[in-house]
């Protein structure tokens, strides 16, 4: 028997969704002959106790799922994400330049930095990527941070904005689509397959409304047998370009072709979403940690 620690925080507990596929880990891995605990910050000093951790709770380098991680890495627990990996996919401008690295194909990408804030600098940004185009902070998520620019005062002001966060921001030809296909990755091999549909009047797959309430569009689940070859490989060589964990890459369609969008450490698995056509993501899971 195993021992499988589950690191959460509040936010977490207060997903349903997100808890009802934890639960539906914890169930099989129990059945499966394993034990499996809950883990909360005070938890920390519990972690070399097991043979390993599953962290399903926001990994930023500065918040307790990364302390987490790096205490799971440093007593040889295997862990899911891993910090190498947290810090990578934490900072888009790092995340970027390695999947530049390992030529993965990516809309056409630059890196700003603020003496690129002027009026000039707009315009030759807009020249080279096209209008409109995407600026990035680097260390965003669940498309926050992320916003549509088509004019220079856009540019600037949002700009400006990123700039009080980091050294660097992106800014990204702008791909436009009505869904992002999701490629879940575990230890180098696809996983589970979903297209994430962008809501109506929308440009991305969540948009955050003055009072903070995010507008998500519908998850439809792909089986692995069904998802076009191409896609696979272009998620597969994109996850490899971070390492060897657990991986949602986000992808854009053109034509017969597919882009990475980016590449996200501790991705989403919400019961009745990424699970639905992949009847084994659970047990693949456990069996990465625990053997």
């Amino acid at each position: 028997m195993a021992k499988i620690g589950i690191y959460v925080e509040r936010n977490t507990i207060s997903n349903g969704d997100q808890m009802a596929g934890i639960m539906r880990f914890a169930h099989l891995a129990q059945r499966m002959g394993h034990r499996t605990d809950f883990l909360f910050r005070p938890d920390m000093f519990k972690i070399p106790e097991y043979n390993g951790i599953y962290i399903r709770a926001f990994t930023d380098p500065l918040n307790s799922a990364y302390v987490a991680a790096r205490t799971a890495q440093m007593y040889g627990v295997k862990v899911i994400d891993d910090p190498d990996s947290i810090l990578i996919c934490c900072d888009k401008v790092n995340m970027y330049r390695h999947l530049m690295k390992a030529q993965v194909p990516i809309p056409q990408t630059l890196f700003l930095d603020e003496t690129q804030l002027t009026p000039t600098g707009a315009q030759a940004v807009f020249q080279e990527l096209g209008n409109p185009l995407v600026l990035k902070a680097p260390n965003g998520s669940f498309s926050m941070y992320v916003e549509k620019v088509a004019t220079t005062e856009d540019f600037l002001k949002v700009g400006k904005k990123y700039f009080r966060r980091a050294d660097r921001i992106v800014a990204q030809r702008f791909v436009r689509s009505e869904f992002d296909w999701r490629v879940g990755m575990l230890g180098g091999e696809p996983l589970y397959v979903c297209q994430y549909s962008i809501p109506k009047k929308h440009w991305k797959i969540a948009t955050y409304h003055p009072d903070g309430k995010a507008v998500y569009g519908p998850v439809k689940a792909v089986s692995l047998a069904k998802a076009d070859p191409r896609l696979l490989e272009c998620a597969a060589k994109a996850a490899a370009a971070i390492g060897n964990g657990l991986y949602g890459v986000d992808l854009k369609q053109v034509g017969e072709e597919f882009v990475v969008i980016e590449v996200n450490d501790n991705p989403t698995i919400n019961a009745g979403d990424e699970d639905t056509k992949a009847s084994d993501l659970y047990e693949r899971l456990i069996r990465y940690l625990v053997g």
